[in-house]
């Protein structure tokens, strides 16, 4: 490659990098305050419900993966599964309560398997990063 190009190619690295951290502390700032907003709700209720605490959790799970995104530049997948874990777990401690009679077993048992599905893959997940490793433990990727 010729000077210039690396010159274009060095600026076109800052530029999406630039971004890439501008996009990632806008969400970041997104979840946190989001999460202050609902506790302060709680608070002006007096109480928490099971789905305010559930709620917290999922802000928790998201904020932990945008600090790890921040430190490694990598996304565990795992903490994707927790995330969607929680959230059918909220769902089906939650709202399937107020759906009709009919379709609640059904809606019951399909929650109930993507937990299961989901807890699977995080087995398998972690199976297979001690047995091969995680390609964030290579650092030769850095």
């Amino acid at each position: 490659m010729n000077k210039d190009t690396e010159k274009i190619q060095r600026f076109g690295n800052i530029l999406v990098d630039g971004f890439h951290y501008l996009a990632l502390f806008i969400i970041g700032a997104t979840i946190v305050w989001s999460a202050a907003y609902e506790y302060l709700e709680m608070m002006s209720k007096g109480y928490a419900a099971l789905k305010d605490i559930l709620l917290l959790f999922i802000y928790l799970e998201l904020g932990a993966m945008i600090g790890i995104y921040f430190k490694t530049h990598r996304l565990p997948v795992q903490f994707l599964i927790f995330i969607a874990i929680t959230a059918l777990s909220r769902h089906l401690v939650i709202d399937v309560q107020h759906v009709s009679d009919s379709f609640h077993l059904y809606l019951l048992l399909s929650i109930s398997v993507s937990i299961l599905l989901l807890s699977g893959a995080l087995f398998v997940l972690s199976m297979t990063s001690k047995k091969y490793g995680r390609p964030e433990d290579d650092p030769a990727n850095d």
